[in-house]
């Protein structure tokens, strides 16, 4: 089989279009590339998804906490605790475990055991406190003199917010927030590892990159491979969030803007 063959029977494969077996002998490195370019899909249907849906529920949770009422601000505090203070690999096998038994009492539940979706919710509430921690941080360190010019010209509530409040919020907090989003891109590997099972063997690139060293007893082809794979995907991230960053701080002096830095966490 040829490596444009290879492409043609195996590039889609991991959401069910194209071959369904797998190859089982006389791997090429045009396996290795193409499977596990395939398996990096949903690896970035994760990450876009998670990151999209979190951020409003991130900005929301930011609001929540510096609210002066506690009944917005406490249940914002205690989840984002939670989420932040306990390991993202536990609330995998948690979360999986709870749909379980969901599922085994209404049937609506079923499609939240599977990875496409189950998987999803953990990684969206996870990056949402971790976001709104950032954006509180960004919230609390908004110069007071630019909300009291709003006041001064008549704005407050919603208008205040939407010109004003958020954001400057925005631009404080996106250096950060782009380091959240890189990390949550890699975390997206741990959903392998997870309870949640891989429909069909069409799993994310670490499945793909798993049943290589597992057939060849050979690790370092297909590891790098992945590994190649999520550094030009970092840093297309880098460079989209850059673009955002650049506008968000167009109105300030080049010595002024906030500039973007990957900051690797080692723990989390």
């Amino acid at each position: 089989m040829t490596c444009f063959e290879t492409f043609q029977a195996y590039a889609l494969r991991s959401i069910g279009i194209g071959e369904r077996l797998l190859p089982r002998s006389d791997f090429t490195l045009c396996d290795h590339f193409v499977l596990i370019g395939s398996g990096m899909i949903w690896n970035i249907y994760f990450a876009l998804m998670a990151l999209a849906s979190g951020f409003f529920l991130a900005t929301a949770l930011a609001v929540a906490k510096g609210a002066a009422n506690p009944w917005a601000r406490k249940p914002a505090e205690w989840f984002i605790f939670v989420f932040r203070g306990s390991p993202l690999f536990i609330q995998f096998f948690f979360a999986y475990f709870f749909f379980l038994g969901l599922k085994g009492q209404y049937a609506f539940f079923d499609a939240f055991t599977a990875a496409w979706l189950g998987a999803l919710i953990v990684l969206f509430l996870n990056t949402s406190a971790y976001s709104g921690e950032i954006f509180y941080g960004a919230l609390r360190s908004i110069p007071k003199g630019d909300v009291e010019a709003a006041d001064a010209y008549g704005m407050s509530g919603w208008p205040r917010f939407r010109r004003i409040v958020w954001p400057t919020m925005l631009r404080l907090a996106w250096p950060a927030y782009t380091n959240e989003a890189i990390f949550l891109f890699h975390a997206t590997t741990l959903v392998f590892f997870s309870a949640f099972p891989a429909w069909q063997q069409r799993g994310d690139a670490l499945y793909y990159a798993n049943y290589f060293a597992d057939k060849t007893y050979n690790p370092f082809i297909p590891y790098p491979i992945l590994a190649m794979y999520f550094i030009l995907f970092t840093l297309v991230i880098v460079g989209g969030f850059g673009l955002v960053n650049r506008h968000l701080n167009r109105h300030l002096p080049a010595e002024r803007r906030a500039k973007i830095k990957y900051r690797p966490k080692l723990i989390r």
